[in-house]
Parts: C-alpha cells; sequence; structure tokens
C-alpha cells in the first residue's frame, strides 16, 4: 500500500516505474518526474488499463475513490474504459453543435454567397436583425420547425409580412448550406409552407398618364444635382431596366457604335444575359456621362469612391428632392412606366416582356429562350419609344397609339 510520504520521497530513474497501491492501481512514474495513476484490470478476457488522474492535482485518496468507482462498474459488467470513451465522443458531438451554431453557419454562408453588395447586406440585415436574436446561440442541429415557426411568427406580429416571408427563404438557404457542409441532416423550413400569412402585393409606385409622364421628364431635365445622377434619370425611362442594372451598369457592357447593351447573367435577377437596344437617345445620354466616367469602370460612379457604383438610394433621393414623393414614382417606376404604355400602344406583349427581362413561366418554353428574342421588335420598340417620350417632354405632344405601334 501506497502512502503519501511514500509517492513525495519516490525520484525518477531512467525507466518508468509503477508503485503499487493494490486492486489493480498504481503510480507511473515517468523518467521526467511526472506521476500518473492508473488502474490494470481485465474486461471480456482482454487486459486494459484506465487512466485515473495526475498527482498531486488527483491525491491518493482520490484515486482510491476513482479505482474503487471503476471496479463496481467492472463488476456490474460495465467496461469503465468503454464508458468514458463513449462519454468523450458525445461531448466531442456537443462541442461540435455548440461552435455551430446558427448565427455562426449563417455567417459562414453569407461569406461564400458571391452577389451584389446590396444583395449581402439585405441578408445580413434580415439575419442579423430578426434572426440571430431569437436563434442565432441556438445549436444549428438542435433548431426544428416549431422553433423557427415561433421566430417567424414574431416578426409576422410585428407587421412585417414581406419580411417575415424573406426570413423564412433565408433560413431555408442556411439550412441548406448546413447539409451541405454535414451538419444537418434535413432543411426543416420545408415542413412551413403555407405556414405563414402571405404579404399583400405591393407595386411600385409609378407615373403612366402621358401629361404626367411629359412633366416628369421636363423635371428630370432641370435637375441641378450631380450630373451623373442627372444622365442616370435621364436614361432610366429610356431603357427602363431594373435600379441596381442601371446603377451599376459598367462601360464594357456598351457598344455605343452598335447601339447595345449586354448585360451579363450575374448582374441580373434572374441571372440570364439580358440585351438592352439603345435608342439613339439613349445613346446620346451615354456618350455625355463619358466624358465623365468614361475612363473608370462603372458608368455611374458613386459620389465618394469611383471604385464603387452609385448608391442604390440616388435614383429616388433624386426623384424626392424634384417632388415626387415615394407613392408617386420610384426608380423602379420607369418599368412599370415603360409595361403601361407600351402595352396600350398594341406593341407585342412577348416583346415587352422579353424586354423587361421578366422570367418565363413556361419551363419548357423557358430552356429556348435567350437575351436575343424578338430582337428587330425590341429593337424597334426602344426607338419608337425615346420618340414618344420626346413628344411629351416637349409639351405633351400625345402621338396616337397605334401609329406608334406601326
Amino acid at each position: 500500500m501506497l502512502t503519501d510520504a511514500a509517492i513525495r520521497k519516490a525520484k525518477p530513474s531512467a525507466s518508468a516505474q509503477k508503485l503499487t497501491d493494490g486492486g489493480g492501481m498504481y503510480l507511473l512514474l515517468k523518467p521526467d518526474g511526472g506521476r500518473y495513476w492508473r488502474l490494470d484490470y481485465r474486461f471480456a478476457n482482454k487486459r486494459k488499463t484506465l487512466a485515473l488522474g495526475v498527482y498531486p492535482t488527483v491525491t491518493l485518496a482520490d484515486a482510491r475513490l476513482r479505482r474503487d468507482e471503476a471496479r463496481r462498474k467492472i463488476a456490474n459488467n460495465i467496461d469503465p474504459g468503454a464508458e468514458r470513451k463513449e462519454a468523450k465522443a458525445v461531448r466531442a458531438v456537443a462541442r461540435v453543435a455548440a461552435d455551430n451554431t446558427f448565427a455562426s453557419v449563417a455567417r459562414a454562408w453569407m461569406e461564400r454567397q458571391d452577389i451584389a453588395e446590396v444583395t449581402a447586406n439585405k441578408n445580413k440585415w434580415i439575419l442579423e436583425g430578426f434572426l440571430f436574436p431569437e436563434l442565432g446561440e441556438q445549436a444549428i442541429a438542435g433548431i426544428t420547425s416549431r422553433m423557427l415557426l415561433d421566430a417567424l411568427r414574431k416578426i409576422e406580429a410585428s407587421g412585417k409580412l414581406e419580411t417575415a416571408r424573406r426570413a423564412k427563404v433565408k433560413v431555408g438557404q442556411v439550412f441548406r448550406y448546413a447539409v451541405i457542409e454535414g451538419l444537418v441532416d434535413t432543411d426543416p423550413t420545408a415542413a412551413l409552407k403555407g405556414a405563414l400569412k402571405a404579404p399583400k402585393q405591393k407595386h411600385h409606385a409609378a407615373i403612366t398618364d402621358p401629361a404626367r409622364i411629359g412633366a416628369l421628364l421636363r423635371s428630370i431635365d432641370g435637375y441641378s444635382g450631380q450630373f451623373a445622377t442627372l444622365k442616370a434619370l435621364q436614361l432610366a425611362p429610356l431603357v427602363f431596366v431594373r435600379p441596381g442594372e442601371l446603377r451599376a451598369a459598367e462601360w464594357a457592357e456598351f457598344d455605343l457604335d452598335e447601339g447595345m447593351w449586354r448585360i451579363p447573367p450575374a448582374r441580373m435577377k434572374m441571372k440570364a444575359p439580358h440585351l438592352v437596344p439603345l435608342s439613339s437617345q439613349a445613346v446620346s445620354v451615354l456618350r455625355d456621362v463619358r466624358a465623365l466616367s468614361g475612363e473608370g469602370r462603372f458608368v455611374f460612379p458613386g459620389l465618394r469612391s469611383a471604385l464603387r457604383p452609385m448608391s442604390e438610394n440616388t435614383i429616388n433621393a433624386a426623384l424626392r428632392g424634384l417632388g415626387y414623393s415615394g407613392d408617386e414614382m420610384t426608380g423602379h417606376g420607369f418599368r412599370s412606366m415603360a409595361a403601361t404604355r407600351l402595352n396600350e400602344m398594341g406593341w407585342n406583349a412577348d416583346a415587352i416582356e422579353r424586354q423587361l427581362a421578366h422570367a418565363e413561366t413556361n419551363k419548357v418554353r423557358e430552356a429556348y429562350t435567350h437575351a436575343a428574342q424578338y430582337l428587330d421588335v425590341r429593337k424597334r420598340m426602344m426607338q419608337a419609344w425615346a420618340d414618344y417620350l420626346d413628344g411629351l417632354r416637349v409639351g405633351g405632344q400625345i402621338v396616337p397609339i397605334r401609329r406608334i405601334a406601326s
């Protein structure tokens, strides 16, 4: 039997020593002076060794208690070594789960997204502002459909129905990323189909009355702010692309001699290439602005840095400065303006939809849709549209609808 005094007096030697205590327990004295409690035992006819701790952190008395507990388990047909390994594995899984919280996985997902800055900021706003407070510290593997629904319904209860819908989409994207990374087995948002209230369809404010369109165009021409903003305002009704596609336009996409703007898939909402035939009026606006930004990347560079495009709020802010409220006209409203008037003018509806870069609903048809579809019609339409706007601008000269369409 060992004593504390004997342990303290023991000196290390060139090889490891075993200072036995009884019941299979001994103190392993290493050449470097380390003292380790060990228990040799047999289980299922196999010789095994169990670590009981390090002396003096684990005293002789503590080591004996641990030995006695291990031997009781052996007597009850429990392998203490195997039990310890299993417990260690469970703790390791728990640590991984604790490290892979919803917030940490969502941030990893956001870092991997190759998307426009404005979209990245919206993702961050939804996740950090609405979902992290409820789910951020939860292990992603432990989040259930019920927990998700509770978090989403809190957003819904605040009246933000569209935000709740978008939050559900973002959660689903994070979970699908987690599935790919092997962190979870399934996406729990799949069980929430139809669980949220449908938001009311919100249309972008737009001016479609011919007389008011003319007044708007004259107001734009009188804009006294930044030159790039003026030219963006003048170009917007002529091309009626989405605001993000306009403000981030790059000179490399334009062929002014040909009169064509080729927007690459990466910059389009539907991730498909898009052609914008340029009227002579649009080309004239672009030639004007090229004197300002033609040496750079962006047609409409940011005010603070030419390395970034114009801010997403610039066009709407300029419209407010011209006296048009958000309920009257928006940057996106130029699309509705063109769509409404061109349809009333009798232009080919499919050509209008193609020029608006709307998605095909028929998947078979979509497979054969390409950027140049209806291109000849669209070229004529875009020039006729620019001429029509000129007529409105100079004093409300409204050309008969059928004359334009023909």
